[in-house]
């Protein structure tokens, strides 16, 4: 065994000396990673996959490096580190293309490109549910995961869509599975987990199929793995189960026998890989080395021939050979195989001796250790091959060169044209045995165009493919042997039988049993009818299994020309019921149907003829010699007239285009009859729809009617009851309007009577005043005399005087400001009550819109009183002007009479008055300042509420709103002028009266005190009259 050490090294040779591995262990090279570092360690291989060739395997360790070693090249090279996992990687799993590999750890499951190494995929679960393996199905595009609660689902690569899940097992025997392995074919899958038992399922039925248990030794099962063996055809039959102890048992999953076992207690397997053509097993022991193993050298002693059953004791020169000097021995059991007996060794240095001096040519020596002429002495000496080897016995004689790549290519190809509709010409009850038949039949047509035109070809393969259906490329190569080299010469006539072939029979036959033949030509039966059935069949209608499988191994073990004398043989064994025969009906059934014959007597029979058949007639001269199959590439087949079957193929083409042009034709004409039919369909559809439209278009329309006559009553009496309504509502509007009209006229009534009270009171208070003025005036004159007597007595009054003046100018400054906050208030007041008025206004004038027509003339009526009742006022206020500048001319004059008389008195006095004075004018300018201020915001609210009033008025759209609206807005507007009027002459009022103060004290100091009270007096009068 050798060893290699990657170390640090990338790349570089395997080993340095060809392996030889032993058969005790079967190890070619046991393959270490250690670490270059101060302290050394060996880095453990995790995993480790083949590729599709089996000749090279990718191998990562824990630390996430991939390494390629090529068995074939002897080469090793790191190639990759791969990221992405968070846990160690436990399973690798590479597509059948080998460009895509999965990796597998405990959180995930990542799909990776071979070519690149990048990742493409990635697979994230739960936490709750881990993944116990995710891999492909060979030879198809499946990937099936497994999860740790013992669901299997399966995958479509490309789309990633779940195709279907496999059911749960069964509760008798349920175990948690662990570990998984796929045959070749994907079509058995083997799991197993903590226990002996395995579990078997059929991934095409998709249930459990079978149950195997396994030593008690093992407990738990910790990988599985399928051997591929050539000739099973991807059935793997062979399963390695790797134990809890770390050996790897290899059992037979149909007969549950033990084969070999890899490992061992002290040098344990973690885990293990085998190539896809079963040459190598990898192995990661549980040191973390990797270990190969040869299938060969460990299947070498299950895979030895059998033992001779003859032995010989002698073999004397050929020239002296005579059917007398041969002797055997023939053996009733089977030879021991152990090598350690004395008797063995004898046979052994017998049989090697006899090997050096037997063989003349090498065209006895065949492949895998065996001699045709011992074959043959065994044939004659039992009659058949052993059952259990007769496969192998039949490889060899034929020398099968199973050309892999060769035949992959003619399958590759797909089914062939001819042979699409087999099933309907041969029903055949199994599926697979029908697509195995197909597969074979279409690789024969790919590989010789003739075979798509032999109408027996089915006929001819069909016993080899039910024989070896398990195992394709041997069922091909098989049948193609048999047409080289037993069917010489059949094509050469095509299509009609073989015509030379069948003259070679027919002489034999004549020569052996004239009678014979003198009766089937008598009865006009020629060849065709008794040789070419059997010949087309090659006996597989005419002999049971066990009789044709024991003439077949007479066939392959002689000359080709031994089946055209077997078919001469048969008709001579069988002269007897032929002889009686006298219908044609009766020869054709006794040459398609089972008879009542010995097959042993037919062989016997064939070696006589073999034997006693002179040359000129004998088919020895006319056939070749045996030649079998060329390795690599298959042989070119065109013993044919190629003429006639390119003829027949251009004339099928054009009978295939004028099929398919007249298939075209009638599916046109199909699809024509079919689109007239379910146009006449259609159309009596439309109209026996029309018709029933039409019937209910009547009676919806009838219908119709009766609703439109209902509803014209129902419009009638909703009319009725809208009149009634209307007229109601007309009549509540009328007295709404004329009690409307009489709460107006109540109020306008009441509002002249409150003005004609109004006037009346102040023109009687302006009555008074006058009186009250003349009086006072004719006071004035007594009081001087009175004032000029008290001069002297209040000249010791004038301090409390001047001390209660200033206490009086205080309370009227109290008075003037409380004036000035009156008039504020009554500014914001009348804003606020010109806004409500407004809106008030706008809301009425909305509600009132339809009855300004009828409003009008009464309003016109109001406005006329209004007029006259305004004219009237007027002359009243001109009048109480009148009296009013009267009064101011005859104050006017008493004031200047009072100055006059008192200007000596007052001189002394302007010059300690002059301070006040000034601080008085500034007073009285601020006073003035406020006033026109306040007077200037009142006109502009004034304004503001008329301009709204007026812009209200004119909203509404019959331009009637705005005449019934002008008796109101007059009114207003006189209203307006008149307490602005009134306003204005109580200002000029006032300024008059301050300066007929200011002169009376100037006048008459000793009487300041009574005639600022007067002036006080006189102030107030005019304010109470405003109000």
């Amino acid at each position: 065994m050798q060893s290699t050490d990657l170390g640090n090294k990338e790349s570089g040779k395997l080993w340095h000396r060809k392996p030889s591995p032993a058969a005790r262990d079967g190890i070619i090279v046991n393959i270490i990673h250690s670490s270059s570092d101060y302290l050394p360690k060996v880095l453990r291989f995790l995993n480790v996959a083949f590729d599709s060739s089996g000749d090279c395997l990718i191998a990562g360790d824990h630390q996430g490096n991939i390494y390629v070693f090529d068995l074939y090249g002897n080469s090793k090279e790191l190639v990759s580190w791969m990221r992405g996992h968070e846990s160690s990687v436990f399973s690798i799993s590479v597509h059948a293309s080998g460009r895509y590999a999965i990796t597998t750890s405990s959180d995930t499951a990542q799909l990776w490109d071979l070519d690149t190494f990048q990742r493409k995929r990635k697979l994230n679960i739960r936490q709750s549910v881990g993944i116990q393996k995710v891999f492909f199905l060979p030879l198809s595009n499946t990937i099936l995961s497994c999860f740790k609660d013992n669901s299997i689902f399966a995958w479509e690569c490309d789309t990633l869509s779940c195709r279907y899940q496999l059911p749960a097992p069964p509760e008798s025997s349920s175990i948690l599975y662990k570990v998984f392995a796929v045959t070749r074919d994907g079509r058995i899958l083997a799991a197993g987990g903590k226990s002996n038992h395995l579990h078997l399922w059929c991934l095409d039925a998709k249930q459990l199929f079978r149950i195997i248990q396994m030593p008690t030794k093992v407990r738990a099962i910790r990988h599985l793995e399928f051997l591929p063996d050539s000739f099973d055809a991807g059935s793997n039959q062979v399963l390695g189960v790797l134990s809890q102890d770390g050996i790897m048992r290899f059992i037979n999953t149909q007969t549950c026998k033990l084969l070999f076992e890899i490992g061992s207690l002290d040098e344990g397997i973690s885990s293990s890989v085998i190539s896809p053509h079963g040459r190598y097993i990898a192995s990661i022991m549980e040191n973390g080395s990797l270990n190969i193993y040869s299938v060969q050298a460990l299947t070498q002693e299950i895979n030895k021939p059998p033992p001779p059953l003859v032995k010989v004791i002698e073999d004397v020169p050929k020239r002296k050979l005579n059917s007398g000097d041969l002797k055997m021995k023939v053996t009733t059991g089977r030879v021991q195989r152990p090598a350690k007996s004395r008797e063995n060794r004898m046979q052994t240095r017998i049989l090697k001796q006899d090997l050096a001096g037997s063989f003349e040519n090498k065209e006895n020596e065949l492949s895998d250790g065996l001699n045709k002429k011992r074959l043959q002495i065994l044939l004659k000496g039992y009659g058949e091959y052993p059952t259990k080897y007769r496969m192998f016995i039949w490889r060899s004689l034929l020398q099968l060169p199973e050309n892999h790549t060769a035949f992959s290519s003619l399958e590759d190809k797909g089914v062939h044209m001819a042979f699409l509709n087999l099933h309907k010409k041969y029903p055949i009850r199994s599926r697979k045995l029908l697509r195995v038949l197909q597969r074979t039949l279409s690789a024969l047509a790919h590989w010789s165009a003739i075979f798509s035109d032999t109408p027996y070809l089915p006929l001819l393969a069909f016993p080899f493919v039910k024989l070896f259906q398990n195992n394709q490329l041997i069922c091909f190569e098989v049948v193609a042997t048999l047409i080289i080299n037993w069917c010489q010469h059949w094509f050469e006539y095509f299509p009609n039988p073989p015509i030379n072939i069948l003259s070679m029979i027919e002489n034999v036959l004549a020569f052996h049993d004239r009678e014979l033949l003198q009766h089937y030509i008598a009865h006009d039966i020629t060849s065709q009818l008794y040789a070419w059935p059997l010949l087309e069949t090659i006996f597989s209608e005419v002999l049971t299994r066990e009789e044709w499988l024991k003439l077949f191994d007479n066939v392959f073990s002689n000359h080709p020309s031994f089946l055209l004398m077997t078919v001469v043989a048969y008709n001579i064994c069988s002269r007897a019921p032929l002889l009686n025969c006298s219908l044609k009906d009766d020869f054709e059934y006794f040459f398609h149907h089972r008879n009542n014959l010995d097959i042993s007597v037919v062989i016997r029979e064939v070696y006589r003829l073999m034997d006693t058949t002179p040359t000129e007639v004998h088919p020895n001269s006319m056939l070749h010699v045996f030649a079998a199959l060329t390795k690599g590439q298959y042989p070119v087949f065109n013993q044919y007239p190629k003429f006639i079957v390119d003829y027949q193929t251009q004339e099928r083409e054009r009978i295939r285009n004028d099929e398919l042009d007249y298939l075209r034709e009638r599916q046109m004409v199909e699809d024509m009859q079919a689109e007239v039919d379910q146009q006449r369909a259609e159309d009596e559809a439309w109209y026996q729809k029309q018709e029933l439209l039409r019937k209910a278009e009547e009676t919806r329309r009838e219908l119709l009617l009766q609703e439109e006559e209902k509803m014209i009553q129902q419009r009638q009496r909703l009319a009725s009851v809208k009149r009634e309504l209307k007229v109601k509502e007309m009549h509540l509007q009328d007295a709404t309007r004329r009690r409307f009209l009489k709460m107006q006229q109540d109020q306008r009534e009441m509002e002249l009577r409150r003005l004609d009270d109004e006037i009346e009171r102040k023109v009687h208070m302006r009555d008074q005043e006058i009186a009250t003025t003349a009086k006072d005036l004719e006071m004035r004159h007594l009081e001087l005399e009175s004032q000029k007597r008290l001069y002297e007595k209040n000249l010791t009054r004038n301090q409390e005087a001047v001390a209660k003046e200033m206490r009086e100018d205080a309370d009227a400054f109290r008075r003037k400001v409380d004036l000035e906050e009156h008039m504020f208030h009554k500014l914001i007041e009348t804003d606020q009550t010109q806004n409500q008025k407004t809106q008030k206004l706008i809301e009425e004038n909305l509600a009132e819109a339809e009855q300004a027509c009828l409003n009008a003339d009464w309003r016109i009526e109001a406005l006329r009183k209004q007029r006259c009742d305004d004219l009237q006022r007027h002359e009243c206020y001109r009048e109480v002007a009148r009296l009013l500048r009267e009064n101011r001319r005859t104050e006017t004059e008493v004031v200047d009479a009072m100055m006059g008389e008192e200007a000596r008195k007052w001189e002394e006095a302007k010059e300690k008055d002059f301070h006040l004075k000034s601080e008085k004018k500034a007073s009285a300018l601020a006073d003035a300042s406020r006033k026109c201020f306040l007077q200037k915001e009142t006109n502009d609210a004034l304004e503001h509420a008329g301009h709204a009033y007026r812009k209200a008025a004119s909203r509404d759209q019959n331009g009637q709103v705005a005449s019934s609206c002008l008796p109101r807005t007059s009114q207003l507007n006189d209203i307006l002028e008149m307490d602005s009027s009134t306003c204005i002459s109580l200002n000029q009022r006032r300024m008059q009266w301050d300066t007929t103060e200011r002169d009376l004290m100037d006048r008459v100091r000793t009487l300041r005190q009574r005639l600022t009270a007067q002036a006080r007096n006189r102030c107030q009068t005019p304010h109470v009259l405003a109000t």
